[in-house]
């Protein structure tokens, strides 16, 4: 992969950077934003950065002293994937999916080091806490009262297709360069998604090559270029991610190390919007034309109005789950969902 080749890049809007003074001024920040803004430096002081900046073999060897003894999965594609970990020609996945601990790994990285035929590795979404003893602790970012999900990614040059995440999003890069290009939640037409049940890593990601679009395949996808903003980051450097917010995002360095903070603003006993939109696939999508309708006039008043037209008629205590959710009654209407689905 040259990432010294501009392509779409070269002409793209950059992401808009910001300075920070402290953690509450950060938070302010998090709360305010509605875009995608850098904070460069951000982590500059952190010991995992400081190593990456000696060698990559530094920060390995400072990352692999607090893992656990515990099998890691990595991915492994072939040389000729150019590190993009994708599809292949019958639509399966492009790379295998092995567990091997991670000195294991680590030295196959070492082997692999500058040579023109390496197979791509990369190490997806390991959780920090579960897999490692005092690296949080060492390097993480101080997120106030939020209780986010840390995680860290590692691997060689590698290109993941553009995707979006539920929760918002704090991307650090702990060692070497990144490249996001990022876009709009209201993107997703413009960029091609593939399926939504056989994806690299359970979101459906964009079927178009940023590296090499088809325009005659993917018409749409210049206008989703009207809306894209890029940015390369160095070590120490950090990317705020809206939720929804489209991502494109290439590790450029032989090793890179990322690390990132998924949390919701909503109560963690809410239900996954992506499950509902998968059920109603099973269920509405292929009814009749008339009977969707009524179903989507079903959805507008329970769901997107919900005026109080849908309970006035109903006296307080006996509103049920019409009325804004508790953990009680989220809870019942998950175990009637999961009654109703077991039939």
């Amino acid at each position: 992969m040259a990432d010294a080749e501009p392509g779409i890049f070269a002409t793209m809007p950059r992401i808009r950077e910001i300075t920070i003074g402290d953690p509450a001024d950060l938070d302010v920040q998090l709360r305010e934003a509605t875009t995608p803004f850098i904070v460069r430096g951000l982590i500059a002081d952190w010991p995992m950065v400081r190593a990456g900046l000696h060698s990559a073999r530094t920060a390995r060897d400072y990352i692999q002293h607090h893992a656990r003894d515990l099998h890691f999965a990595v991915s492994v594609a072939m040389p000729d994937s150019g590190g993009r970990l994708f599809y292949d020609a019958a639509h399966a996945m492009n790379f295998q999916m092995l567990r091997a601990k991670l000195p294991e790994i680590f030295a196959r990285i070492d082997t692999n080091e500058h040579a023109a035929d390496a197979h791509a590795i990369y190490l997806a979404s390991i959780d920090m806490h579960q897999f490692f003893a005092g690296l949080h602790e060492a390097n993480h970012v101080d997120l106030g009262e939020r209780t986010p999900l840390a995680s860290i990614w590692m691997g060689t040059r590698t290109r993941i297709a553009a995707h979006n995440d539920v929760p918002d999003n704090l991307a650090c890069v702990a060692v070497g360069r990144r490249r996001f290009t990022v876009f709009p939640r209201d993107q997703f037409r413009n960029l091609y998604l593939g399926p939504v049940d056989n994806t690299p890593a359970g979101r459906a990601v964009s079927m178009v090559d940023f590296h090499d679009p088809d325009f005659a395949a993917h018409p749409r996808f210049r206008e989703a270029l009207e809306h894209g903003q890029v940015a390369e980051l160095e070590a120490g450097d950090a990317l705020y991610i809206p939720a929804m917010w489209w991502h494109h995002v290439e590790g450029l360095s032989d090793f890179n190390v990322l690390v990132n903070y998924w949390w919701r603003e909503t109560p963690r006993w809410l239900g996954q919007p992506q499950d509902a939109l998968n059920h109603a696939m099973l269920a509405i999508r292929d009814l009749p034309a008339d009977e969707k309708a009524h179903w989507r006039e079903m959805f507008d008043h329970y769901v997107f109005a919900n005026g109080p037209d849908v309970v006035d008629h109903i006296p307080e205590a006996a509103r049920g789950v019409l009325a804004p959710l508790t953990t009680e009654t989220a809870g019942r209407l998950r175990a009637f969902l999961l009654r109703a689905l077991s039939r």
